[in-house]
C-alpha cells in the first residue's frame, strides 16, 4: 500500500507563494503517477495538478494554469506544488494522490491533506 503525507500548508497573505510537499512510503515511486487536488468547505474535490512517473508530462487545471508548477523528485519519493500569486479562492485542503502510470487510471492512493488559507 502506498502512504502519501502533505505538509507546507499555511495562513498565506494574498499574492503570496507557498509551496506543498508530499512525501511517499512506496519503493517504486517513479512508476506512480503524482496529482494534486484540493477541496474547499461545500464544495467537490478538485484536480489542480498532475505529473508522469518520469516527471516528463505534467497537466494543470485552467484555475492555476500559470501560477503553479508540479514538480517531482524520484530519489526523495516526494511530489512538489510550487502555488504563486495566491488567491483568497485558492483557500482549500490540499490532497496529493497516486496511481499507477496509465492513462485514465483511477487515483487509488491519497494523502490526508493539507489545509492552505489565503487572507485578504
Amino acid at each position: 500500500q502506498v502512504r502519501l503525507v502533505e505538509s507546507g500548508g499555511c495562513l498565506v497573505q494574498a499574492g503570496g507563494s507557498l509551496r506543498l510537499s508530499c512525501a511517499a512510503s512506496e519503493d517504486t515511486f517513479s512508476t506512480y503517477a503524482m496529482a494534486w487536488f484540493r477541496q474547499a468547505p461545500g464544495k467537490e474535490r478538485e484536480f489542480v495538478a498532475a505529473i508522469s512517473g518520469s516527471g516528463g508530462v505534467t497537466y494543470y487545471a485552467d484555475s492555476v494554469k500559470g501560477r503553479c508548477t508540479i514538480s517531482r523528485d524520484n530519489a526523495k519519493k516526494m511530489t512538489s506544488l510550487q502555488m504563486n500569486t495566491l488567491k483568497p479562492e485558492d483557500t482549500a485542503v490540499y490532497y496529493c494522490a497516486a496511481r499507477m502510470g496509465v492513462v485514465r487510471a483511477p487515483w487509488d492512493y491519497w494523502g490526508q491533506g493539507t489545509q492552505v488559507t489565503v487572507s485578504s
